[in-house]
C-alpha cells in the first residue's frame, strides 16, 4: 500500500450517479468493505453528499460551532520516544522543563483575555511527576477558575502512564482525577489505533487494548472523553479503517464519545520525517469518518494542522472546530498558529456557514 491514499478515481463499472446507488451512508451503517470501496472509488462530490447526509442527522447543514482554546504543555520531559514527535526531551537532558502552577495560571489568564475558555493539558510520560502532582494541579485550576474555564486534563495515553506508575487500576486512577475536579480526559495519544502502527512508531506507548480499557474506565467514572485520530504517517488504508472500526465499536458499547477529531501529522524536526498529506486527502478522510462513525455526534476539523484549509472540511461532514492560541507539541513539528481569530472565522462564513461559540459541557454525572 502506498503512503498516499488520496483515491477518488472511479472504476469503469461505477454508476454515473453513484450516490444514488450507495445509500448506506445516508440511511444506514456502512461496513468496512463499503468504506474501503468509497475511499478507493467515490468521487469527492459523492463523499461530500454522503457525509452531508449523516451530518444532517445531528446538525443544521449550514451551521457550525467552535471554541477558542489553549493547549498547555505542562512538561516536555517524556520517555515514550515516539519517532513522530519533535517535542519531547528525555529525563535529565538539557531543555527539559515542568511548568509551575503560576506559569499555568498565567497561560489561562491570557486565554480568558482573548475570549477563550477551554484548556487542554498535554505533556508526556514524565517519570518524575506522580499522580499527586496532577491532582494538585487540576484541583487548583478548578478552585481558582470554577466554571469560567473548562479543561481537558491529560490524554488517554498520559492517563495510562500515570495509572501504571501509581500502581492503580484505571478505575481508581480515574476516581482520583475526578475527585480533583477533572471533567474531561480526551482521546489524545491514539494516533493510529493498531498494534502494528504502535510497534513501528511508539512501542513504549502501551497497547490498543490498554488504550480502550483506560477509556472505558474514564467513561464509567462519569467523566467525558473524545475520540481522536492522526493521519499522514505511513499508515495503510486498512489501518485507518481498523482505527475507525474500533472507535465505532467502542461508541456502540459505551456511548461515551462526545466527538471525533482528526488532524494531520506534521513531520518537521521529527525522527520519522516524511511529508505532509494534501488538504484534499484530509477532507476525504473527514468525509469517510463522518459516514462511518454514524454514532458520534460531533465531527471536528483541525485548524491547528490545516489552518484555513480546515474549514473546507465543513463541506465534508465536519460541524465543529477549535481556534488554538498555543500548542507547543505541534508547533515544534511545524504547525502554524494564526492569532487573528476574527479573520479565521470569516473563512467559514465566506463558505456560507453561520458559526456560534460553544462551551465544553459539564458531564451530567458530575453536576451537583
Amino acid at each position: 500500500m502506498s503512503r498516499r491514499l488520496d483515491g477518488g478515481e472511479p472504476r469503469a463499472q461505477v454508476p454515473a450517479s453513484p450516490a444514488s446507488e450507495r445509500e448506506h451512508g445516508a440511511n444506514g451503517r456502512i461496513s468496512l468493505d463499503e468504506a474501503r470501496d468509497l475511499w478507493l472509488h467515490a468521487s469527492d462530490d459523492e463523499l461530500k453528499q454522503l457525509a452531508g447526509d449523516v451530518r444532517a442527522r445531528y446538525h443544521d447543514p449550514k451551521h457550525a460551532t467552535y471554541m477558542v482554546m489553549r493547549i498547555i504543555n505542562y512538561t516536555n520531559v517524556c520517555v515514550a520516544q515516539c519517532d513522530y514527535c519533535a517535542f519531547y526531551v528525555l529525563p535529565n537532558r538539557p531543555g527539559g522543563y515542568v511548568l509551575t502552577r503560576e506559569d499555568v495560571f498565567a497561560k489561562i489568564d491570557d486565554l480568558l483575555e482573548v475570549g477563550g475558555d477551554l484548556v487542554g493539558f498535554n505533556g508526556g510520560f514524565n517519570p518524575k511527576l506522580p499522580l499527586d502532582y496532577y491532582c494538585d494541579l487540576f484541583s487548583s485550576v478548578r478552585e481558582r477558575y470554577g466554571e469560567r474555564v473548562e479543561f481537558y486534563a491529560l490524554t488517554i495515553a498520559e492517563f495510562v502512564f500515570l495509572a501504571d506508575r501509581a500502581g492503580l487500576s484505571y478505575a481508581d486512577a480515574a476516581a482520583r482525577l475526578r475527585d480533583a475536579g477533572v471533567h474531561w480526559i480526551t482521546g489524545g495519544g491514539s494516533e493510529i489505533l493498531t498494534e502494528d502502527f504502535r510497534r513501528r512508531h511508539a512501542k513504549w506507548k502501551y497497547t490498543v487494548r490498554d488504550y480502550f480499557e483506560a477509556q472505558r474506565a474514564i467513561v464509567e467514572s462519569g467523566m467525558k472523553t473524545t475520540a481522536t485520530m492522526v493521519i499522514g504517517f505511513d499508515e495503510t488504508l486498512d489501518e485507518r479503517l481498523e482505527h475507525l472500526q474500533r472507535t465505532r465499536d467502542f461508541q456502540d458499547e459505551t456511548g461515551g464519545l462526545f466527538s471525533f477529531l482528526c488532524w494531520t501529522y506534521k513531520p518537521y524536526g521529527t525522527a520519522f520525517g516524511g511529508t505532509e498529506i494534501s488538504a484534499r486527502e484530509y477532507r476525504r478522510h473527514i468525509a469517510l469518518s463522518r459516514i462511518f462513525l454514524d454514532n458520534v455526534k460531533h465531527m471536528r476539523t483541525s485548524v491547528l494542522t490545516q489552518n484555513e484549509d480546515a474549514f473546507q472540511a465543513l463541506d465534508y461532514g465536519a460541524d465543529d472546530f477549535d481556534l488554538p492560541i498555543e500548542d507547543e507539541v505541534t508547533q515544534k513539528a511545524g504547525a502554524r498558529i494564526d492569532l487573528d481569530l476574527e479573520s479565521l472565522l470569516e473563512v467559514p462564513r465566506s463558505l456560507g456557514y453561520t458559526v456560534a461559540y460553544r462551551r465544553a459541557e459539564r458531564p451530567a454525572a458530575l453536576t451537583a
